[in-house]
């Protein structure tokens, strides 16, 4: 259905064209009784051709990633992703494979060093966001708004502003300005070559380069 097959949405017609909040109730309800016009499964969301949408490329990335976290959710935090990180006009593919590095998209993720929640924000950082880090869908719009502050503050200052964006969430700002740039720091590094390589594969299930 998702990749071009009819899929019924009315009992007068059908139509190719499913938004998201539909297929989630779809979804859902698949356990429903048989007469309901629902899917069998969702494997189409972890494997197919490619999508040409960010929302399924970055729930089959996060599905690939996460084995432990359901269809569904991923498909929904997904869509929140994809969403704030047009709001603030960062690339969505961008911000999802932070996430992905961050924390797999696991809601519940506490690292060592006390770092919570999907996006991994210390206490302090949501605090001074205003957001609930535990709360996924507060925890990725402060994440889109962080990522994109430093975004937009290092365009036309430093070759490629999302590395340093990223420079900035791992180390922080003052690294950055104080190396004016990506400070030397191999744990920094291996942080932004490893999202890069998981925004590639997110754009390569776009069927992009």
């Amino acid at each position: 259905m998702l990749f071009g097959c009819s899929f019924s949405t009315s009992e007068n017609g059908t139509s190719n064209t499913v938004s998201i909040p539909k297929l989630v109730d779809y979804a859902l309800s698949w356990r429903a009784p048989a007469y309901v016009d629902s899917l069998a499964g969702m494997e189409l969301l972890h494997d197919g051709p490619p999508a040409h949408d960010a929302t399924l490329a970055l729930t089959r990335a996060i599905l690939h990633t996460n084995a432990r976290i359901a269809p569904t959710d991923a498909l929904r935090l997904a869509g929140a992703a994809v969403s704030a990180a047009r709001t603030r006009g960062i690339a969505p593919e961008f911000l999802g494979a932070t996430l992905l590095q961050e924390s797999a998209f696991n809601p519940l993720a506490i690292s060592s060093a006390g770092a919570i929640g999907i996006a991994q924000f210390m206490p302090d950082t949501a605090s001074g966001l205003g957001i609930d880090p535990y709360d996924p869908f507060a925890a990725i719009g402060g994440a889109a708004a962080l990522l994109a502050q430093y975004v937009h503050a290092y365009r036309g200052v430093y070759p490629d502003p999302y590395a340093a964006a990223l420079a900035a969430y791992n180390a922080g700002p003052g690294a950055v300005a104080q190396y004016r740039g990506i400070p030397p720091y191999a744990e920094t590094h291996a942080y932004i070559d490893d999202i890069y390589e998981r925004w590639l594969r997110i754009a390569g299930y776009e069927g992009s380069r």
